[in-house]
């Protein structure tokens, strides 16, 4: 079996590939990339058991159709770095080996049957189905993921839960003290229906998707996921239980109203969060009047950092303590130039919010409380 492949897209499709392949496998084939060779097309495919992504490219030329799987360190380590020429792949099936010429040389590689290669979970024909665009969906999970927990006795709280409602799509995750909500006003369904994705898959859909301007497919039964983007697709296994009522934890009359420039406001508390404590991460925010001022504090090592900046704020003078190093992580995953912080006192969960919400979304996060010591 003998065919022809554009280097630079052969190497940036098995780069993409490589992401989903562990370091350490429970099977050796694991390890390898399966090229399969149809009608003129070269289909390739890299799995961990749990994740598996095909991906395609238009071959040059190719005399016959075949399968076989060929290790993903070595193949990635032989192509990386070639300028854009022809790479031309000679398989021998009998051999198991594989010699792969170019303009200036020649390597050859050992390949292996792929018949061994896990069969890909087939989703079922009554699967739900949401169409997305490619960006938003990109946006929504970059948003999302750091709010996710690492819980191994409520493994549901490890992973995005996309919530399929009359009324909207809600990207939701948190880990318990912070949350994010995502609602997406124009994707519904009369059928409500629902999936938690597990983070390593929003990992790789994170770097996969572009902003192209395309749509993405995302197919779901009770089990597994099917997620087509571009000329590829990602099909994973879904986190099985049931997701905690998020809507019941987002207070719903925070009265008091306090807006910030969201990247003054994120230095100052890059500048002040090194004086917290280190085990807490405590500071205490206090808002009168047009005043917003932080305090950090570690008397053990008689640490402590104050600054104060502008606001509006049409609420009651008010003392509340937050995470520093969660409320830097909301507001870096912002990406508007002022945010709305409604509070309600210093025992209930504040809520922060874009000043401006994006077109058909509305987007929350919640960040729980710390208690003061005064």
């Amino acid at each position: 079996m003998r065919f022809t492949v554009s280097s630079t897209a052969l190497s940036s499709k098995l780069n993409a590939l490589a992401r989903v392949i562990n370091s350490k496998n429970s099977l050796p084939i694991l390890a390898d990339f399966v090229f399969d060779i149809q009608g003129g097309m070269l289909y390739l495919t890299a799995s961990d058991s749990e994740n598996v992504m095909n991906t395609q490219l238009e071959l040059t030329d190719n005399d016959s159709d075949g399968r076989f799987a060929i290790a993903s360190h070595d193949l990635l380590e032989a192509v990386k770095g070639f300028s854009e020429q022809p790479l031309t792949f000679d398989v021998d099936l009998q051999s198991k080996i594989t010699k792969i010429s170019y303009q200036n040389g020649l390597f050859s590689l050992p390949v292996e049957s792929a018949d061994e290669f896990p069969v890909t979970q087939r989703i079922s024909d009554s699967a739900t189905e949401i169409r997305i665009p490619n960006a938003m969906l990109a946006d929504n999970i970059t948003r999302s993921l750091f709010a996710t927990a690492q819980d191994e006795l409520r493994p549901v709280m490890n992973g995005i839960y996309f919530d399929l409602t009359p009324d909207y799509l809600a990207l939701v995750a948190s880990d318990g003290h912070k949350l994010v909500r995502n609602k997406i006003l124009n994707i519904n369904s009369q059928q409500p229906a629902a999936f938690i994705l597990p983070k390593k898959p929003a990992s790789l859909l994170k770097n996969l998707l572009g902003k192209d301007g395309g749509d993405v497919l995302i197919r779901f039964d009770e089990r597994n996921a099917e997620i087509n983007y571009g000329d590829g697709k990602l099909t994973c296994r879904l986190i099985e239980g049931r997701y905690p009522n998020y809507n019941s934890v987002i207070p719903q009359n925070n009265p008091n109203l306090l807006t910030v420039d969201r990247l003054s406001l994120l230095a100052a508390l890059r500048r002040v969060q090194p004086f917290a404590n280190d085990s807490s991460n405590l500071i205490r925010f206090h808002v009168e009047g047009g005043k917003l001022q932080l305090d950090a504090q570690d008397y053990d090592f008689a640490k402590t950092a104050t600054e104060r900046m502008a606001c509006e704020y049409n609420g009651q003078p008010m003392s509340i303590g937050f995470k520093g190093t969660a409320f830097i992580e909301v507001l870096s995953n912002f990406d508007c130039q002022e945010v709305n912080i409604q509070l309600a006192d210093p025992s209930r969960a504040g809520l922060v919010l874009p000043s401006e919400q994006p077109e058909n979304q509305d987007i929350l996060m919640l960040m729980m409380p710390m208690l003061l010591n005064d």
